[in-house]
């Protein structure tokens, strides 16, 4: 029995004084450093508009993708994660689907569908999409909101970002800043 309480003493206090240091101080370091010096990012990258009457309403982050399906809309790529194959007949048929949404969506567009909008992202939440798959959707978010094409793109290059470093990745548009940009929420330049 002496034993067992020499080697369970050891073991307990190294546990105790690990969770405390992983548990609870590194965590409330790294948090206290994230809100000081990254405050907009640590809280989530929330995308926040004052509203006529002074009140301040968030409508999501501008990390995370959200659906939209309205014609009216600029769509974002496929929210979904899935194991597939990349040349396994499951991904193919999904694929196949999407594009078939796609032309039924829009039948006036006749234009090659880009593929970020009929493949997931790798996390299946990715809020940007290529310019390629913005631009295909200009003419029909035009068109469902009585508005020139040339204001559509202009909200869609506003919300573009470019090669972080200038070399490294691809542009990106943000879907859910164009689509308030497009609702009137937030200030267009």
């Amino acid at each position: 029995m002496n034993q067992i309480l020499k080697t369970l003493k050891p073991a307990l206090l190294c546990f105790i004084i690990m969770t405390v240091l992983c548990g609870v101080l590194y965590p409330g370091l790294v948090t206290g450093i994230a809100q000081a010096a990254f405050p907009f990012q640590a809280n989530g990258s929330m995308i926040a508009v004052t509203l006529s009457d002074g009140a301040r309403k968030e409508y999501g982050s501008e990390l995370i993708a959200q659906e939209f399906t309205k014609p009216e809309y600029l769509i974002g790529r496929p929210m979904a994660v899935t194991n597939l194959s990349p040349a396994g007949p499951e991904q193919k048929k999904l694929v196949q689907d999407r594009i078939a949404w796609w032309r039924a969506f829009d039948p006036g567009n006749s234009a090659k569908i880009p593929s970020d909008l009929v493949m997931a992202s790798g996390s299946g939440f990715d809020p940007n999409i290529s310019p390629e798959a913005a631009e295909y959707q200009v003419s029909r978010i035009a068109r469902a909101r009585g508005i020139g094409e040339a204001s559509v793109r202009n909200a869609i290059t506003e919300c573009t970002s470019g090669r972080f470093l200038g070399f490294w990745g691809d542009p990106g548009v943000n879907v859910l800043k164009v689509n308030l940009m497009l609702d009137g929420l937030t200030e267009n330049e």
